[in-house]
């Protein structure tokens, strides 16, 4: 069963989208995050990606009182990404209230210290972000393309112990134009034990059921709600009806 996980992305503690993880492409939707996961909450969703957009800017977190706010005025399961650096800046996400916590750019710069913490925290506490552009990692809030290819990143972060991955296909995130299914597909008919959380471009219920389909665990929408694509009220009733969680 899929598990529908809505995004709230933050620059200057507003609610925004980017597209193509351009900072200069972005639109504000609201100007209370809380507002919007209180909304996600009402519609029977369960957990919440909460994106640090000034946090994987600076390199360090920022916009922690959000997550603050937001944990301790929902039920809403978190996990936090952006800006997450240091030893101090996984203590003060975990203590704001994440669940659970995306680290991208300090997995492929700094492996060391991400196998350290995977270890301290254990592998239900981490998710590896591996963002992607034509099958490369990209790093930094997406600023930085790499030449790792995404399966040969898996593989050593699956050896490591991890188990749970937000894989966000650049180039569809935040177009409005598809997911990238082939590569999920791939990735999961590779490692099918992966808790594989789909991200970037889903547009439509009909995307979801194909996710499910196709076996992929999780899937993150964030603009197709905003801009009116995806009805929270009917996400609602399938959710009810169990085709998804």
């Amino acid at each position: 069963m899929l598990t529908i996980i809505p995004a709230i992305d933050i620059i200057d503690g507003k609610c925004v989208r980017l597209s193509k993880g351009d900072y200069n492409q972005k639109k504000i939707y609201n100007e209370n995050p809380l507002e919007v996961a209180q909304n996600f909450e009402a519609h029977g969703l369960k957990r919440l990606h909460l994106v640090d957009l000034d946090g994987a800017k600076a390199s360090h977190v920022v916009n922690w009182r959000v997550l603050e706010k937001i944990s301790s005025k929902t039920s809403l399961e978190i996990d936090f990404g952006g800006g997450v650096k240091t030893n101090e800046d996984l203590k003060i996400v975990f203590y704001s209230g994440a669940s659970m916590v995306t680290i991208g750019s300090v997995a492929v710069k700094q492996p060391e210290l991400f196998e350290k913490w995977l270890k301290a925290f254990g592998r239900d506490k981490l998710i590896l972000g591996a963002d992607v552009n034509e099958r490369k990692i990209a790093v930094s809030g997406w600023l930085e393309v790499t030449g790792v290819d995404i399966l040969d990143f898996l593989k050593k972060f699956i050896d490591m112990g991890v188990n749970n991955v937000l894989c966000t296909d650049i180039s569809k995130d935040g177009m409005l134009q598809g997911t990238a299914h082939k590569l999920y597909k791939e990735l999961i008919t590779e490692f099918p034990s992966l808790y594989l959380i789909a991200s970037g471009g889903i547009t439509k219920i009909d995307e979801l059921q194909q996710l499910a389909e196709n076996k992929i665990p999780a899937a993150i929408i964030g603009k197709s709600i905003y801009e009116g694509k995806i009805n929270l009220t009917d996400l609602e009733k399938l959710i009810l009806s169990g085709s998804f969680n």
